[in-house]
């Protein structure tokens, strides 16, 4: 996708860096994945990105065990809704700031995150693999 659209901004400041920076993050290298994020930093509030590089950015802060940081970014989701209203991770961020919030050891703020993220997904499927881990994660806050 690189080679193919060299000159394109979305590609290459984007698309790219946050596949590359997916698939660090998978191979346990969040420092690396945080690294490439950088030059999607000022586009990742755009409707058509949909949360993706800051999404992405919480979750190596969370792989790095950066608790603070990775509240941060998902906070940043969660304050700016309206750039992108129909993103799947915004209802993510919930999840992820509760990880967040629990990595930071702040009980009470990873309470209600649970909590908001369990209310958004109240009525979704109770198989669902993210759902069940949610519900234990929270359950252990208790």
């Amino acid at each position: 996708m690189s080679q193919r659209f060299s000159t394109h901004t979305y590609v290459r400041a984007v698309y790219a860096p946050s596949g590359r920076a997916a698939i660090e993050i998978s191979r346990g290298s969040a420092a690396r994945a945080i690294e490439l994020l950088e030059p999607a930093a000022r586009y990742e509030l755009g409707f058509r990105f949909l949360f993706l590089s800051g999404y992405l950015r919480g979750q190596a802060y969370l792989r790095a065990r950066q608790g603070l940081q990775a509240a941060a970014e998902f906070q940043k989701i969660l304050d700016h809704r309206g750039a992108a209203p129909v993103s799947p991770r915004y209802a993510l961020a919930h999840l992820g700031l509760a990880r967040a919030h629990a990595l930071a050891g702040d009980a009470p703020k990873s309470r209600k995150a649970y909590q908001d993220f369990l209310a958004l997904w109240k009525d979704a499927d109770p198989d669902i693999p993210i759902l069940q881990e949610a519900k234990r994660e929270y359950a252990a806050l208790k």
